[in-house]
């Protein structure tokens, strides 16, 4: 039997390394990572990953960080959550991965915490999350649009539903009309048909998502932990 332990807080990218944990019925442990105790920085947090990102799987061949990586790393060792490498899908899995990771994921942590990336200047800040939600539009009418010629790999799915759930919530301080899941009827079909899904009902009773997690979003009210 395999041994995972997930560790995580409700409600950050470690949830979608949990739907993917669930989805394959492997078993795992969790470890919570107390973000109000700032545990993510804490040395022993930073020896699994030094840049003090959650989350992190501790597998058999050592403790992943990244969650693109963590999903390709599972993807491959199981089989069932994208195309394998000698699929002819597999290129058009690895692309679109990609961009969720590093173009979607990171344009809206710019939106979360653009103090980290402008600086202490309000007015800079600002500007840089105006710039980034426009861009987020056009990213996600990009997925839209590949998700409307055909489904998306199930990997990329997890990802793409907590991305979407985040940007109605948060910034919680911060006006958040840029996004609306309506504007993205294909991306929105997909939350909603994730959401009868086991490894979702899972995962809400685990984080306190709520019954809607990813179509109408709310607050997460974890059993443990806190999302910020």
């Amino acid at each position: 039997m395999n041994s995972y332990t997930l560790h995580y807080a409700p409600d950050n990218a470690s949830l979608i390394i949990r739907l993917a944990l669930e989805a394959l019925g492997q078993p795992y442990r969790t470890v919570l990572v107390d973000r109000k105790a700032a545990a993510h920085k804490s040395p022993p947090y930073l020896k699994l990953n030094p840049h003090g990102l959650i989350p992190v799987l501790e597998t058999p061949d050592g403790p992943i960080f990244e969650t693109g990586a963590i999903l390709l790393w599972l993807s491959d060792r199981y089989g069932t959550l994208a195309p394998q490498a000698d699929s002819p899908q597999r290129a058009d899995f690895l692309k679109w991965l990609f961009f969720t990771s590093n173009t979607v994921h990171s344009a809206l942590r710019m939106t979360f915490y653009p103090e980290k990336y402008a600086g202490p200047d309000p007015a800079h800040q600002a500007a840089l999350r105006l710039t980034m939600q426009d861009a987020l539009k056009r990213h996600l009418a990009t997925l839209d649009a590949r998700a409307a010629l055909r489904p998306i790999p199930l990997a990329i799915q997890f990802y793409l539903a907590a991305l979407l759930r985040w940007s109605v919530l948060y910034p919680v301080q911060k006006d958040r009309n840029w996004f609306n899941l309506d504007d993205y009827p294909y991306l929105k079909q997909m939350c909603l048909t994730l959401e009868t899904l086991p490894c979702t009902a899972a995962a809400q009773t685990a984080e306190g998502l709520g019954p809607t997690p990813f179509s109408s979003p709310r607050y997460a009210t974890p059993p443990q932990g806190s999302a910020t």
